[in-house]
């Protein structure tokens, strides 16, 4: 699954959690001198000067010895805490940011920058498969244990699974991973538990077997069936696998998590298997505290440090408390990127780009004005990719910090299943090609000005279904004005629109406001209140990246209703087909059948621009690294005499 990003391209500072199981926005070439990478990050990291990096993570140096890690970010977003994700509050601060310090996934991914299994931070041995590809096994390590001391078994993953089951049999919207028929728990005939280390899950019908390590098991989260299987907080122990008595069980956890004010003191919540447990949690600007848990079983730094997590309400006032020397750990806004040597003396820069991609999106389901006919049109969505001028956006928005972006994934992070056509641009940036195909399909293209449909119909040189004559190429595009990026983009995405003829009404709002009023898939009643939305992009999770989910007809996180008969079909391929080559077909046609408007990869720190790491600390490169893949690892990093 992924990560959404808000607002825009250079706007990466919220985003939405697709995680395996738990779990940013053409402009004109200003003359603007891309930033050189300085160099590999570090012996650990030898192999990060890849295309799009800027900096360098230093290698780990100095005495460890202990302080308060503040992390500095902007706006937070009030998180869910139990590990059960609802859809509606999928997004890093309540995972990576929040939920993965406290209770771990079954399996790590990234490691570092790089989307492969970190092997050394994953609970369990990998899984084995049998019986046709229907029945997988995996077995716990030893040496995790709940912060009171009781072990972690597999009775917790057991556990997990079924309050899982009991979530969406109410709801679908109660599990953020959940798409019916296809996965956990739909697919699973039955999990069996042989012995306190051992989990087998047996399977209706034969899965892809990557697809369902890397994209079902590889974030679940254990949770401790002895301190949580309970109706009531003083009540007794219930049977979870009597589905009655899981429902009970879940209703009751579900309560607790929506107690925002109660989240540090209630007890539940204390009992944790990840490196860290909540100490303080400010319900109004979503500010917390988080302490080391010395029963932590998983890697860590010989000291661990106390966190702090932060939030600023503008990119401003977070670079601020930066310069001010106030955060051990924030960002350089990419507008501030030409700026950002007045820090190098506190401060080391780092930057990567993230799996995944941004874009605007495009609304299928928009009656309006014939939106939903337009945007269906594979020709008009490749005429506004050929005005996409990513190379231009790189140098004059992001500042040389990032990295051009022609589908589902770019050249930065490398995949295995990146396809050609998303590292070498299917439709150049050319605003006479875009200018030209209109034409050739009908349109009367009013440069400037308002062009519309002068020949209706289906047959060549015509305008296509359900358009009739007169409709006009106009429409609104809210955008998360969160901050000036993402305001910048889109104005400039208007403007290069404008030139070929197409009026854009853009409508500043909040990405708070974009995910809980204009998700389609959540919020059907407002299918007609936009036509583009630039609100951000999806960053993955795992490395398997198929769109499962995202892009296929019936897809739980389908923001934007696109439906496409065949682009189903690949997808569907990537997730039961046994084909190696599966997923790359799948992203390969949606590069060339665009369910968005791409836009470059830009660099940042998980959520907001460059990495700023406080020459005061240090750590495993990789730990850092992963930061800018939206993953938090505190418990490497440490103070250094």
């Amino acid at each position: 699954m992924t990560l959404r990003s808000s607002g825009g391209a250079g706007d990466p500072k919220k985003r939405r959690a697709r995680l395996g199981r738990t779990v940013a926005m053409v402009a004109a070439v200003a003359g603007l001198t891309a930033l050189a990478a300085c160099g590999s990050a570090g012996s650990s990291l030898s192999g990060l000067a890849e295309n799009g990096q800027y900096g360098r993570i230093p290698a780990a140096t100095g005495t460890p010895h202990k302080g308060t890690i503040k992390i500095a970010q902007t706006e937070g977003m009030t998180p869910w805490i139990l590990p059960i994700i609802t859809s509606a509050d999928n997004s890093i601060y309540t995972v990576p940011f929040f939920d993965l310090l406290q209770w771990r996934p079954l399996y790590w991914y990234p490691n570092g920058n790089s989307w492969t299994e970190d092997k050394q931070e994953s609970m369990a041995n990998d899984p084995k498969w049998s019986d046709g590809d229907k029945t997988v096994t995996l077995t716990l390590k030893p040496g995790y244990k709940w912060s009171d001391g009781q072990p972690v078994t597999s009775k917790d993953v057991l556990f997990a699974y079924d309050e899982t089951k009991a979530a969406v049999k109410e709801s679908p919207a109660n599990w953020a991973g959940y798409t019916p028929g296809v996965g956990i728990p739909d697919q699973v005939a039955s999990v069996t538990t042989p012995n306190s280390s051992t989990v087998t899950f047996h399977l209706k019908s034969p899965v892809n077997p990557t697809w369902f390590f890397q994209a079902q098991l590889a974030g679940f989260q254990p949770m401790p069936a002895h301190a949580w299987a309970k109706a009531s907080a003083h009540g007794p122990a219930l049977d979870f696998t009597n589905p009655a008595n899981a429902k009970k069980i879940y209703d009751f956890l579900a309560s607790q998590s929506k107690s925002v004010s109660t989240y540090a003191s209630n007890p539940l919540w204390q009992v944790v298997d990840g490196p860290y447990k909540l100490t303080s949690f400010n319900n109004t600007n979503y500010d917390w505290s988080m302490a080391p848990n010395p029963k932590y079983g998983g890697p860590h730094a010989k000291v661990v440090s106390p966190v702090q997590m932060s939030y600023y309400s503008s990119e401003e006032a977070e670079y601020n408390a930066v310069k001010a020397g106030a955060a051990t750990v924030g960002f350089v806004p990419l507008s501030d990127v030409p700026q950002a040597g007045s820090i190098k003396s506190s401060y080391d820069l780092y930057g990567y780009p993230s799996s995944g991609f941004h874009g605007i999106w495009y609304n299928f389901k928009d009656t309006t004005g014939h939106f939903n006919k337009i945007i269906s049109q594979l020709y008009f969505r490749q005429a506004l990719a050929h005005l996409d001028d990513q190379k231009g956006l790189v140098k004059a928005v992001y500042h040389g910090a990032g990295t051009p972006s022609y589908g589902i994934l770019g050249k930065t992070p490398p995949s295995p299943y990146t396809p050609a056509d998303s590292t070498t641009d299917p439709y150049p940036y050319s605003p006479s090609t875009a200018v030209s195909i209109l034409k050739s399909h009908g349109w009367k293209v009013i440069p400037n000005g308002t062009s519309y449909c002068a020949k209706p119909g289906t047959g060549s040189g015509e305008c296509g279904a359900g358009i009739p004559k007169g409709t006009k190429l106009a429409w609104n595009m809210p955008y998360a004005a969160d901050n000036t990026t993402s305001a910048e983009m889109s104005t400039d995405f208007a403007s290069a629109l404008k030139a070929a003829g197409m009026q854009v009404n853009l409508q500043s709002n909040t990405f708070n406001h974009i995910l809980e009023a204009d998700n389609d898939v959540a919020n059907p009643k407002n299918t007609n209140t936009w036509a583009m939305e630039a609100f951000g992009g999806e960053n993955f999770t795992n490395p398997y990246t198929t769109t499962f989910g995202l892009f296929n007809t019936t897809g739980s996180s389908n923001f934007g209703g696109y439906s496409n008969p065949e682009a189903d079909k690949l997808i569907k391929a990537s997730v039961s087909s046994t084909n190696p080559g599966a997923l790359k077909n799948e992203l390969s046609y949606l590069a060339k059948n665009p369910p968005v408007w791409y836009e470059p990869s830009e660099d940042y720190a998980s959520a907001g621009g460059l990495m700023a790491i406080s020459k005061q600390v240090s750590g495993d490169p990789k730990s850092f690294a992963a930061y800018t893949q939206s993953f938090l690892l505190p418990e490497f990093w440490y103070f250094k005499k």
